[in-house]
């Protein structure tokens, strides 16, 4: 018999309200904040789904579309697009709020992959995802090639990683035979 969840039972939800020491010079939330919420709410993601714990594969894309300023709320909504063996794919929806106006914008998106691990420290099966809503079989349809893509990018980051090895720049070339 197949494990199986829907969608609905790994959505997680995260909300901050964006004050002074989380921005920029530009006042504009940082970054690497943002991409610490993101990586946050889609773990938790990804647990529930699991129901064990999970290690982040890679962070495929965070796509900032809008800026995010002060005094407004990021809120953050999370939940498993696609399963495969031991891994899922999550996506994330940023919306920011200007918490004065209450006008609100889709201000960046982000596709996470996890890796469920087993008691034993290695990768264990995740159930498989099931899909309803309208948004839920969108996102579901187009994981296949995302799934593929992100093979692709692996293999040839593998590949730069490979080329540019561990020395340091002041370091001197080293003959080897």
């Amino acid at each position: 018999m197949t494990i199986q969840r829907f969608v609905r039972e790994s959505r997680t939800f995260k909300a901050s309200h964006v004050l002074p020491p989380d921005t920029n010079n530009h006042n504009t939330l940082f970054g690497g904040k943002l991409m610490a919420h993101i990586d946050d709410v889609a773990s938790i993601s990804a647990m529930k789904h699991a129901r064990g714990p999970v290690v982040t594969a890679s962070t495929d894309s965070v796509d900032f579309l809008q800026p995010i300023r002060v005094d407004n709320e990021v809120a953050l909504e999370a939940f498993v697009t696609w399963t495969h063996n031991t891994s899922m794919e999550v996506f994330v929806k940023i919306v920011a709020e200007d918490l004065l106006t209450g006008v609100r914008c889709v201000c960046a998106t982000s596709f996470l992959t996890f890796v469920a691990i087993g008691e034993d420290g290695r990768p264990t099966p995740v159930p498989k995802i099931v899909p309803e809503t309208e948004e839920e079989v969108f996102m579901h349809n187009g994981a296949d090639e995302r799934a593929a893509a992100r093979k692709i990018r692996r293999k040839n980051n593998k590949h730069l990683a490979d080329m540019l090895g561990t020395r340091r720049p002041w370091e001197p070339l080293l003959n080897t035979p």
